[in-house]
């Protein structure tokens, strides 16, 4: 849903300049640095970048689901790092607040998400709580008005500079499975919180991902989240996807730069005596490549205008994000090939791409795990 396509377009157009002239031309620097300059932060928050899908009472955008997809597939057509460094705040770190929290909540923190004042991140995945959430094994232990909270929480994206973190742990002792899940509001600073230096990724550099340690972390029974007590998993599972549908759509973004990319590189490349894009095995592989930008992106809009009319798409979005991140994959994979041995040393588009885009069929459940729950609906809808 597209409330004032001129407007919206506006906002695009101000996005995609932002992007093509200030964030673009450091994507090698941001790569080997491991670090986005602060003034590109900066600019990030002056333009209301955190708080695109934060309802516009608190400071945001209040972007559709439709709205917030063509960002998506906008901003991610430079290096993925520079919308990970705004995501968290206008996807998962904010949206546990968004459809679950109380009014007091929202007051507090999503203004300061939405500004970028304050970093979000949403500490859900453990050592031994990946694909399996409801694994968890922090705890969180009732003492009178207050719960101590104990765990360790990976892989935790923006958790080095995070300023609030949404963590989720086990409050009710013998619970198993999603239930007696909680999720507490918990402020850097906490006594007993701390943030171990960001680990050594693959790609993404720039993104700092790390742990998250809870050592005797003592809140308020006021910091669950809606206040109420063990529905951390249902509020866990409504951000998660939601968000899927945000991650298809940035899976769309880099496969669009890599088509442009292995077009460009093809007509400029020769081998016997003529450009590459001359061979029918090289078109084969950019007609492919082009061909899943294009049912990726369809996919995604679709799913994400029947979210816009109130449908149920739990399934869909699973779908949105297993075929949109393994043609990303796809498409990756293609132009390394195209750009042959270049495409395997540092320091060219196809390389710093192939590394950053991985991370995409692992994070927001794995492909595996979303053909499961496909598989699994799909014969329920059957049997009702």
């Amino acid at each position: 849903m597209i409330r004032d396509p001129q407007t919206f377009e506006a906002l695009l157009a101000e996005l995609r300049s932002f992007l093509r002239n200030e964030c673009q031309p450091i994507e090698v620097q941001v790569d080997e640095q491991d670090l986005i300059p602060e003034p590109v932060v900066q600019r990030m928050r002056e333009l209301g970048l955190f708080g695109h899908s934060i309802p516009a009472a608190y400071g945001g955008a209040g972007l559709t689901t439709e709205e917030l997809a063509l960002v998506n597939i906008e901003v991610s057509q430079v290096a993925t790092t520079f919308r990970a460094r705004f995501g968290g705040n206008t996807g998962i770190a904010s949206e546990s607040l968004v459809v679950d929290g109380t009014e007091a909540q929202k007051d507090k923190y999503l203004p300061l998400l939405a500004s970028g004042e304050v970093t979000g991140c949403f500490a859900l995945t453990e050592p031994e709580a990946g694909s399996d959430a409801t694994a968890l094994r922090t705890t969180a232990v009732r003492d009178g008005e207050h719960f101590v909270i104990s765990g360790r929480k990976c892989f935790i994206t923006n958790a080095p500079i995070a300023n609030l973190f949404t963590v989720f742990a086990r409050s009710e002792p013998g619970s198993k499975g999603a239930n007696g899940i909680s999720a507490f509001l918990i402020e850097r600073g906490t006594p007993g919180l701390s943030t171990p230096p960001a680990m050594r990724k693959m790609g993404q550099h720039g993104s700092p991902v790390g742990e998250v340690v809870l050592d005797q972390v003592r809140v308020h029974e006021s910091a669950i989240v809606g206040g109420l007590e063990g529905k951390g998993f249902r509020t866990a599972m409504r951000a998660l996807n939601k968000q899927r549908i945000n991650l298809a759509g940035l899976c769309v973004g880099p496969a669009i730069r890599l088509v442009q990319e292995m077009a460009l590189q093809a007509q400029r490349r020769q081998q016997f005596g003529q450009p590459i894009s001359e061979f029918q095995l090289v078109q084969q592989l950019i007609a492919e490549s082009n061909t899943d930008v294009h049912a990726a992106r369809a996919l995604v809009l679709e799913t994400a205008r029947k979210r816009d009319d109130g449908q149920d798409v739990t399934m869909e979005a699973s779908m949105c994000k297993l075929f949109a991140s393994e043609a990303c994959g796809r498409v990756a994979d293609r132009a390394v090939q195209i750009f042959g041995g270049s495409g395997y040393v540092a320091g060219n588009v196809a390389e710093r791409f192939y590394r950053d885009v991985r991370l995409f069929r692992l994070y927001e459940g794995t492909s595996q795990v979303h053909i499961t729950n496909i598989a699994k609906r799909t014969m329920a809808a059957l049997s009702a």
